[in-house]
């Protein structure tokens, strides 16, 4: 992990990535999670973001659907509002399954949770992951149904207010879904990126977003060997809205910190206006 200062300088809002190797029991994923969220409010973060699937990688895809959650109900909902509540953040969750209407398939979700644990804003992932090479085939649309809208909420209780777009893991391909937020300060993008497509695209896609929308993106990812055999890539990192990497984490277990400065991503956009450039 690349270290910050001790204090987060002046008018700057420090921000965490929760890196993990998710099991397949929610019980345990959440005992793993706790002191990963204190150790981020501990280090001054006032967000922390988990990453995709935070709460389970089950040994099949069908696994989500039998502990998926009524929306606004059950324990991984309860135990994030208690996280954000207890530790007063931001608190992200990752993805955790809700229900949908057909009943063998869930919504993939974004939940926010403010320093009082009450829910801030919901997000269902849009794009669906398919990728097939030899013996690595996956397809998330087998089990998930995609949501239909983009989502952000304003980080309110910062010196100067965030705008936060939200996005997770395959949607990171898609720019426009990013201008569709009309400007975000900040882009989150909880994931679960596959050993083999992590190598090859992940940073250059986060750099990309970031330089594209001269905006901050900070990423939460699955970082290791899993139970049920899937390797995640990691590598959470915060990337600056010039595209420079902040601050990074390999694989496994632990905690990215960085700060978001608001006049950075000010100046970056008064120098270089391609926002105000564009023509369609």
């Amino acid at each position: 992990m690349t270290q910050t200062s001790s204090a987060p300088a002046p008018g700057t809002v420090r921000v965490a990535a929760v890196q993990m190797v998710s099991t397949t029991s929610v019980d345990a994923n959440l005992a793993a999670v706790q002191p990963l969220i204190a150790e981020a409010a501990a280090g001054g973060a006032r967000l922390v973001l988990l990453p995709e699937y935070f709460c389970l990688m089950g040994r099949q895809d069908i696994d989500k659907v039998a502990l998926c959650e009524a929306d606004g109900s059950g324990p991984i909902q309860d135990f994030l509002a208690g996280q954000a509540r207890s530790y007063g953040v931001w608190l992200v969750g990752g993805t955790l399954p809700l229900k949908a209407p057909s009943p063998d398939r869930v919504y993939n979700t974004t939940l926010v949770f403010d320093p009082q644990g009450r829910r801030a804003a919901r997000y269902d992932k849009v794009h669906l992951f398919r990728f097939s090479r030899g013996a690595e085939c996956y397809d998330e649309a087998v089990t998930i149904t995609p949501g239909a809208a983009v989502a952000s909420f304003t980080l309110s209780d910062a010196d100067a207010p965030l705008k936060v777009g939200l996005s997770v893991c395959y949607d990171l391909r898609f720019p426009e879904i990013y201008r569709a937020m009309k400007e975000p300060d900040l882009i989150l993008v909880p994931a679960a990126f596959t050993a083999t497509t992590g190598r090859a695209h992940w940073e250059t896609l986060l750099r990309a977003r970031a330089i594209e929308n001269l905006a901050y993106v900070l990423a939460a990812a699955q970082g290791g060997k899993h139970e049920n055999g899937r390797a995640t890539f990691g590598h959470s990192m915060l990337i600056s809205p010039w595209g420079d990497v902040v601050a990074s984490l390999d694989e496994g277990p632990g905690v990215v910190i960085g700060d978001i400065d608001p006049q950075l991503i000010a100046s970056c956009r008064a120098a270089l206006p391609a926002l105000t450039h564009r023509v369609m």
